[in-house]
């Protein structure tokens, strides 16, 4: 039986699927970040806090990173919406990933915690 994480997923259907894995490989890539079941959604800690998580954007239904103290970046593609604290990255699953632009405000909210 699969854990929650994997049950996550694994239930996605593909291009969908595909996509929110390469960001969880793209997230447990980094040094210091953990993946945890928090809040029924994937939950990336960085040193022991809450960093970011991903889920699936409810009308637009594409995948998000969503970053904890995103509303301390400044950068054109992230949208605050509703949110308070955070920010969402848009990610549109049926393009090329631009993987550079992932890393730059990944970067830029890893350097939030120093």
């Amino acid at each position: 039986m699969l854990n929650p994480l994997d049950h996550y997923f694994e239930q996605k259907d593909e291009p969908l699927k595909s996509c929110l894995q390469y960001l969880r490989l793209l997230l447990t890539g980094y040094p210091d970040v953990t993946e945890h079941w928090k809040y029924g959604m994937p939950f990336y800690y960085h040193k022991g806090k809450m960093f970011c998580y991903l889920w699936t954007h409810k009308k637009l239904h594409q995948p998000y990173i969503g970053l904890v103290d995103g509303n301390k970046i400044e950068h054109k593609d992230l949208l605050q919406e509703k949110r308070a604290r955070m920010k969402i990255l848009l990610i549109n699953h049926l393009k090329d990933i631009h993987e550079d632009k992932i890393k730059l405000i990944l970067k830029q909210a890893f350097d939030l915690r120093k």
